[in-house]
């Protein structure tokens, strides 16, 4: 039991580096030229839907736990 806490530690430390690594990698400066983009609009991408795949993840976990007690 204690192998295994460990291995699933070791792989989700690996998988957050792999998903770190990539999102840094993408990372670009803006350039100076182009037109001013509008101040109201908000980019959302692959962090909202990280996070909302994370609570559905969370609670199909929490209903599986609470039909087993």
């Amino acid at each position: 039991m204690k192998n295994l806490a460990t291995a699933y530690r070791l792989a989700f430390a690996a998988g957050s580096l792999l998903l770190l690594t990539g999102t840094f990698s993408s990372v670009r400066a803006q350039g100076s030229g182009g037109p001013t983009p509008d101040p109201t609009a908000v980019p959302i991408d692959g962090g909202a839907s990280l996070l909302l795949a994370a609570g559905v993840g969370l609670g199909l976990k929490k209903l599986r736990d609470r039909r087993r007690a």
